[in-house]
């Protein structure tokens, strides 16, 4: 049973334009990313310290998810898009001012706390608009994240390379407020208490076959998520770096993660039908080992081909995990908090991104060498792993009921 508000033709309109904001508003979180070559020579820190400004912009990006998800549950999502695009713009443009890496730091903790509307709060909105087609609606508005990591290197390729990264961080600061503002005002539309009240049915049901409350569910995902996401980190953040060790140099390093990021929207787009057929525990711990797989994969392989190929195998496997979350908030948890309860569970992903970023950089700088590292990443992935077959083997034994 649906309501005529759920997976509608205004659903699918409002998806896009979703999609469209969420690709330039993520972009604060790879940009820094692509820079970070630049910056650790720039200020002449070490590769753990030159990783700082990345982890708190995951920090900030992290206690938005959470922070911005209430608000999106109390004031809307378009009000707070236009906040949090200003906050970004403003973050960039402090950025380019910078003259150390600890001013950097701080700036990029604005643009990743702003930057969080463009996924958990945008993934939890568009949920509400969902209910067969729920999957593959968050894996959409997911991928919008991928996406821009994966395009704005290669359209600011150029710019970093003839002006630096402070002429491309105006790029983005500009851009973010010529699109993501007139576009949210196009989402002004509220999801109507008769869509909530069916929703919520729904999530009740399965709710009561877990066995668990909402909050020792989310703390249990939190946890899940930490895991899978300091394994996560570990290409991610650190595969330009690698590159450039390696001799490769950071435009190869910046093309393989882009390859990834695309590899990652494949793996979000088909992590989303199946989460509408499996439901969203199968459908993560299937990312899951997959994610594990890939990144012993990464441990034998240092040549140029090897390396490209294993990066293509780590987005096709892992893209799919992180929205996975959010449609199991959805399928156990009240639709009204939403919000809230997504940013939560997200904000315990970015965080393990967060800390799987500097701990990587600090394997590196102990051991100077990154198959250590790469060896961390593995046995938290195993965490992750162990909470998704248990959660899988307490719904099963409880008769979890699917969503209609």
């Amino acid at each position: 049973m649906t309501s005529s508000l759920h997976d509608s033709r205004y659903a699918w309109l409002r998806l896009a334009l979703t999609l469209a904001i969420a690709m330039v508003a993520n972009v604060g979180m790879w940009a820094i990313i692509v820079i970070m070559p630049a910056v650790e020579a720039e200020f002449g820190v070490s590769r753990a310290s030159a990783s700082l400004p990345y982890t708190l912009t995951m920090i900030g990006f992290a206690v938005g998810n959470f922070v911005v998800g209430r608000a999106v549950d109390t004031w809307g999502v378009s009000r707070v898009l236009i906040v949090c695009a200003i906050a970004i713009a403003s973050g960039y443009g402090l950025a380019t001012l910078s003259g150390s890496i600890l001013s950097l730091s701080m700036a990029q903790l604005l643009i990743g706390f702003g930057t969080s509307v463009g996924f958990g709060p945008l993934i939890a909105d568009i949920s509400h608009w969902f209910l067969k087609r729920r999957g593959i609606a968050v894996a959409i508005a997911a991928s919008g994240n991928y996406l821009s990591g994966a395009i704005w290197p290669i359209l600011l390729a150029d710019i970093l390379e003839d002006q630096g990264w402070r002429a491309a961080y105006g790029v983005l600061a500009m851009s973010t407020l010529a699109v993501v503002i007139p576009l949210a005002f196009a989402l002004r539309r509220q999801v109507p208490d008769s869509a909530h009240q069916l929703a919520e049915a729904a999530s009740s049901a399965n709710a009561v076959s877990s066995g668990l409350s909402p909050r020792a569910l989310s703390l249990l995902l939190g946890l899940a998520g930490v895991g899978c996401c300091v394994a996560m980190s570990m290409p991610q953040v650190h595969i330009v770096s690698y590159c450039v060790d390696l001799g490769y140099g950071p435009a190869v390093g910046a093309e393989m993660l882009a390859l990834m990021l695309l590899g990652g929207v494949g793996s979000r787009l088909v992590s989303g039908l199946l989460a509408d057929q499996l439901g969203g525990v199968k459908t993560l711990l299937l990312g899951s080992v997959l994610q594990c797989i890939a990144l012993l994969l990464y441990l034998p392989s240092d040549a140029l081909i090897s390396l490209y190929v294993v990066s293509l195998i780590f987005g096709l496997s892992q893209g799919g995990i992180v929205p996975s979350y959010a449609v199991i908030v959805r399928e156990y948890m009240p639709a009204r908090e939403a919000g809230a309860r997504v940013g939560f569970v997200m904000m315990a992903t970015i965080l393990g991104m967060a800390l799987g970023g500097w701990m990587s950089g600090w394997v590196y700088d102990v051991t100077g060498s990154y198959q250590m590292a790469f060896w961390n990443g593995i046995a938290w992935n195993g965490l992750n792993i162990v909470i998704m077959l248990w959660l899988l083997s307490r719904s099963r034994s409880q008769g979890m009921l699917r969503t209609a």
